[in-house]
């Protein structure tokens, strides 16, 4: 049987298709042989290693096929400019191809489809035209809508495409559902037909609907992947070959509406001398890869998804639900195979060692973050909940025949076991940690988060910004301080590490951010080395309440993106040299590949799985140890994909909310300002609106890019970033998002002429009208 790498190189240097026939022609392969080359092409393919057209012709990932179907997107000079029409290598850059037109010099244009053969030109692409094609028609994400003359017409959901489409054939599509549709036609001429109807865009859980269809992101699983992890569900758990901390009543903190469980914490004195008052911690993380394994079925199908989408009325699970939430999930009193890290930590917050196990743990508790919170404050009203786990106390050898002894249930009046036993001595232990938080300065960005409240048959109640507790900055430390443990312990083995990088800010935006400041007389040095704490800095020179959370936006905005990447570049926002995401493998793909190169690292692998027909290791397989740039590429791009989904499912959520108040005064606070008008948020609840400058007045808005401001010519009105003020709600659509405000009393259109500043300067000279004078009629054709 030929390798992956002999394949690779037959498919690079082949001058004509190759499909399984002509690669096992090549290869001289025979009867079963071909057999297994199938599925060696399959698993290539999954791996990305390589692609087919329509199944037949294999080619490497990343390049062309022999032949194959581009689209002209520009034209340079005399040479045409295309890209392959179905790129399906997700991850990775689609190529630009040179069209050669071979004696038809003008008869393509921008938009046309062409079949071609191709072939590698130095560094690129050159292609050569067969044969032109018809234009392939665009999807269409809409709501139908009845004109005059019971015309029917579709409504983009998407809010930058502000025309509505006539619709040829609607099918059997009904005036207010929701339809993907085909667009035909061109220029002026566009229309649609209607190839699906998704149904009732205003029905509960159509918001996130809308937001998986636009983006693409896979919300079924294939059937191979969900009779695989029924298989996986099956994988017997034991303590033979696991550390037993059943005896620990470990605890989950998680919000009150959490669908999944994936990490819990437990802390307690360190009773080493040499460690006088620091702590043992345990951070217990739910071990995936025991049930994930590379190369199989769910694996293929977790990687296209690369993280969970969490809308409002519904999650897009990167696992199959037997596994996210059911033996994946750390569940109170029930039995859980967890990847385990082991903290001690010093009386300053830092940490001196760690170790990773492999464990069996039994939770005590799932409780919510307000509930710790209030169990901490003395102020909790109904006892925790609790499940009897096995006895507090040292921890049992491994391979000991005593059985665990039970810890009691909470007893008698106005005492909670759990309060005093567990959750304390966690707050103690974060009390340290948030020492050495404090000491290393990290970006000090408190920025408040919308919850969108739905009742049981998905309406909204209500919209609320979250509460921000103690409790969730307890959790975040405690899974901060194992997300660096796990870095730090596979570069101590020089094993491969996914980092979670943030870069620190380009020139470019901290250039725009010291204008931005100088308007707000704050002076900001851009020689100096920036670090966290000197945005800390600034935003401590703030003292007026109102101008800090604007400050704080733009300080944000100024940073970079995270991304997954290979190398370390560190975490700047957080201050840290090595930073990679271990502790949620259930719902990001990044964690489950660090926690296959600790099994690697740490000698971790479990005994062969029984005959359950899954793939036979939990480690990290060497073909994804040698392409993690293009996998931590793939999983960065599906990262971006679900937050510009879920914000804006929120935002049809807050439309939504908001319809029913059209009409009404609101108080709100201006977030952003450009040439066409400005955004404002209403302060209670959320919810981005634009105030167009059109409705602003008849006068002239001079727009000035440094301080963000809006100033009237004639009136000197000035609206800046931060100020605050009541606008009337004029436009609430729940299909696209789209929120639009107005002033109260309507525009200035009737105003005395600005006679600029108090000292008599004006701001600007008069400008006179532009264009064809009033009594020269205009002549042409």
């Amino acid at each position: 049987m030929p390798s992956r790498d002999d394949i690779l190189k037959f498919l690079s240097e082949s001058q004509d298709e190759a499909g399984k026939r002509e690669i096992a022609k090549h290869f001289r392969l025979k009867g079963a042989e071909k057999i297994a080359l199938k599925a060696l092409l399959k698993d290539m393919a999954d791996e990305g290693l390589i692609d087919s057209s329509k199944g037949r012709a294999f080619h490497k990932m990343g390049g062309l096929p022999k032949v194959t179907v581009l689209k002209v997107i520009e034209v340079e000079g005399r040479e045409l400019i295309a890209v392959p029409d179905n790129w399906q290598a997700e991850g990775v850059p689609m190529p630009r191809v040179r069209l050669s037109e071979r004696g038809r010099s003008g008869a393509l244009a921008v938009g046309d489809r062409v079949l071609a053969r191709t072939e590698e030109a130095g560094s690129g692409y050159r292609a050569f035209v067969m044969k032109k094609l018809q234009r392939a028609s665009e999807q269409l994400l809409g709501v139908v809508e009845r004109g005059e003359g019971r015309k029917l017409w579709l409504k983009p959901v998407d809010k930058r495409i502000r025309r509505m489409v006539p619709i040829s054939d609607a099918g059997n599509a009904e005036p207010g559902q929701l339809v993907l549709a085909e667009q035909h036609g061109q220029r002026d001429r566009v229309s649609a037909k209607v190839t699906e109807v998704l149904g009732e865009p205003f029905a509960p859980r159509s918001f996130s609907l809308i937001a998986i269809h636009k983006y693409g992101i896979p919300h079924d699983f294939p059937s191979d992947a969900i009779e695989e992890a029924e298989r996986a569900a099956k994988l017997p758990l034991s303590a033979d070959h696991r550390e037993d901390l059943r005896h620990l009543p470990i605890v989950a903190i998680d919000p009150v509406d959490a669908r999944d469980h994936d990490d819990a914490i437990w802390a307690t004195p360190d009773d080493d001398p040499a460690n006088e008052g620091g702590y043992r911690a345990i951070v217990a993380i739910a071990d995936v890869s025991y049930y994930v394994r590379p190369g199989g079925a769910i694996d293929r199908a977790a990687r296209k998804r690369g993280n969970s989408v969490y809308f409002p009325d519904r999650v897009v699970p990167m696992l199959p639900e037997v596994l996210s939430a059911d033996m994946c999930s750390l569940k109170a009193g029930q039995d859980r195979a967890a990847m385990v890290c082991h903290l001690v930590i010093d009386k300053a917050g830092k940490l001196k060692s760690w170790r990773f196990t492999r464990a069996l743990v039994r939770l005590a508790a799932n409780i919510a973050y307000e509930d710790a919170q209030a169990a901490i404050d003395g102020a909790l009203q109904k006892p925790l909940p609790f499940r009897g786990g096995v006895g507090v106390g040292p921890a049992q050898p491994q391979g000991s025949a005593d059985a665990p002894t039970p810890y009691p249930s909470p007893e008698g009046e106005g005492l909670d076991q759990l309060t005093e036993s567990v959750l304390k001595p966690l707050w103690a232990c974060w009390k340290l940690l948030f020492k050495a938080r404090e000491a290393r300065e990290p970006l000090d960005l408190d920025l408040p988060e919308r919850r969108i409240v739905l009742d049981e048959a998905g309406r909204i109640v209500s919209v609320a910004v979250r509460e921000r507790l103690d409790a969730h900055r307890l959790v975040e430390d405690f899974m901060i301080a194992a997300n660096v443990a796990a870095a730090k312990a596979l570069e101590a083995k020089k094993a491969p590490v996914v980092y979670r990088v943030h870069e620190p800010p380009s020139r470019e935006k901290l250039v725009a951010l010291k204008d931005y400041l100088s308007t707000f007389d704050i002076s900001f040095a851009l020689g100096q080395v920036v670090r966290p704490a000197t945005f800390n800095g600034i935003l401590a020179k703030v003292t007026d309440d109102t101008v800090k959370p604007l400050v704080m936006e733009q300080v944000l905005r100024s940073q970079t993106q995270a991304y997954y990447g290979p190398r370390n570049m560190g975490h700047f926002g957080l201050s840290l040299a090595s930073y990679g995401h271990f502790t949620s493998p259930i719902r990001r793909y990044a964690d489950l590949l660090l926690h296959r190169a600790l099994v690697d690292a740490h000698g971790l692998e479990q005994p062969p799985a029984p005959k359950l027909d899954l793939p036979p290791t939990t480690g990290l397989a060497e073909h994804d140890a040698a392409s993690l740039d293009r996998i931590c590429e793939l999983i960065s791009g599906f990262e971006r994909r679900a937050m510009e989904a879920e914000r804006e499912t929120v935002d049809r959520y807050v439309a939504a909310f908001l319809a029913t108040k059209v009409g009404e005064i609101h108080k709100v606070r201006i977030t952003g300002v450009q040439s066409f008008g400005f955004f404002a948020t209403i302060e209670e609840f959320g919810g981005d609106g634009l105030v167009p400058v059109s409705t602003l007045g008849a006068e002239r808005f001079w727009y000035d890019e440094a301080s963000q401001t809006l100033t009237g010519e004639s009136s000197g009105e000035r609206y800046s970033v931060g100020q605050r003020l009541e606008l009337r709600l004029a436009e609430a659509d729940p299909v696209t998002g789209a929120i639009k405000f107005e002033l109260p009393e309507g525009g200035n259109f009737m105003r005395e002429p600005y006679r600029g500043k108090p000292d008599g300067k004006p701001k600007r000279p008069p400008i006179k009208r532009r264009g064809r004078p009033a009594n020269i009629r205009h002549q042409s054709r």
